[in-house]
């Protein structure tokens, strides 16, 4: 048994530019890489190149917690973490999250608080709803903040990649957004992350390429 995102992690150093989309220059497949996809929920794991061939690295990433870059996103935070003891970055960004980053927004700014489910959201966002375009806004950018986390955690110099079934719906939004602003706005590691390219996923059946290799190195 292979865990989905241990095996969309081995898939990355076999995608090409038909399966990606890059923020910039296609990420090289070398070094280490790491994969956050946010879907039902945010799965979040890292591969890295050794003599032996592709090593996975699983994790629980998406259950850290959700860190503010902002006044605004201390209060959104706190606003949460009233409902929510333990305000996880899975718990705003994945399919559950969007409706409660969607409720705790339009509560900060004093709408009323129509509860949505996450495909209304994306869908009524693109079409230009005030209220969801700003959560599909906030969502990319804190996407961002966490993904650059990711970045430094696991040292992914090699390229960090999004998955999951949300971003590559949100179509050019998503490269219009503060998402790679944010991921690089880590003070002095700046120019660190500068330097790491991201691209989004956009096969959805990528994991099946990396399921293959798991099963190439386990016959070795």
């Amino acid at each position: 048994m292979l865990n989905d995102f241990e095996a969309l992690a081995l898939s990355l150093p076999r995608l090409g530019p038909a399966q990606l989309r890059a923020q910039g220059a296609l990420p090289p497949p070398r070094g280490t890489l790491a994969v956050i996809g946010p879907g039902t929920g945010l799965g979040v794991a890292g591969v890295v190149q050794t003599a032996q061939g592709w090593i996975a690295l699983p994790g629980e990433g998406g259950h850290a917690t959700l860190a503010a870059a902002d006044e605004f996103e201390s209060r959104l935070i706190d606003l949460v973490r009233r409902d929510h003891t333990h305000v996880s970055a899975e718990r705003l960004l994945s399919g559950i999250g969007l409706p409660v980053l969607h409720e705790a927004i339009a509560r900060l700014t004093g709408r009323a608080a129509e509860p949505l489910a996450a495909q209304t959201i994306v869908e009524r966002g693109l079409a230009g709803d005030g209220g969801c375009a700003q959560t599909l806004d906030q969502f990319c950018a804190l996407l961002g903040s966490f993904a650059g986390n990711v970045a430094l955690t696991l040292g992914a110099r090699g390229g960090v990649y999004i998955g999951g079934g949300i971003v590559p719906r949100l179509g050019e939004r998503f490269f219009a957004s503060r998402f790679r602003e944010r991921f690089e706005a880590k003070g002095r590691f700046r120019a660190y992350l500068q330097a790491i390219p991201t691209a989004l996923v956009t096969d959805t059946l990528a994991a099946l390429s990396g399921a293959a290799l798991a099963i190439e190195q386990h016959a070795r």
